[in-house]
């Protein structure tokens, strides 16, 4: 049976991963600069990452791995959330794709946060565009596919049972 520790190492894991394969290959390698949804999913994975790091240090019992499965099921439906309105963007007709905007740094530095916020989540041209595929998938059709695997280990972390034990395998 898989212990809290176990499902957290897992989750940090796979979210060091994809990051290590967005920042090492799709970015340095490929030279694909990510559009703002695409740093917003970043962001999404980076706090799962923490979570699942904190979790996995803090080997909870019961209440504290549901805990810890309530939060980082709510970061995995915002991914996916992100990567839906990503997809829709992409899925536009090229006549209805919003126009470029400004970058997401200046953006974020020049523009309350609430509007900062809308501004991104309508997304720009920028996210419409299909830059790389793998198994003719686009990069946020994998990305959902990412954060319904991170739900799945939230949910098996939320049901984990510790029995008040506690895992000192290293």
């Amino acid at each position: 049976m898989f212990t809290p520790r176990k499902i957290s190492l897992i989750g940090l894991l796979l979210a060091i991963a994809s990051m290590a394969f967005a920042i090492g290959y799709l970015q340095l390698t490929e030279e694909l600069e990510p559009c703002p949804l695409c740093i917003l999913d970043r962001t999404v994975v980076i706090g799962l990452g923490i979570i699942f790091l904190l979790a996995l240090l803090q080997n909870p019992a019961q209440t504290g791995s549901r805990i810890y499965g309530v939060i980082t099921a709510l970061l995995s439906i915002t991914g996916i959330a992100i990567c839906a309105r990503h997809i829709w963007l992409q899925n536009l007709p090229p006549d209805q794709v919003p126009e470029c905007g400004a970058g997401f740094w200046y953006m974020l530095d020049s523009l309350p946060f609430a509007r900062f916020l809308d501004t991104i989540l309508n997304g720009s041209g920028e996210c419409a565009d299909i830059k790389w595929q793998l198994f003719g998938l686009s990069i946020p059709e994998l990305t959902l596919g990412l954060f319904v695997v991170f739900l799945v280990i939230s949910f098996a972390l939320f049901f984990s049972n510790n029995d008040g034990k506690h895992d000192h395998t290293r």
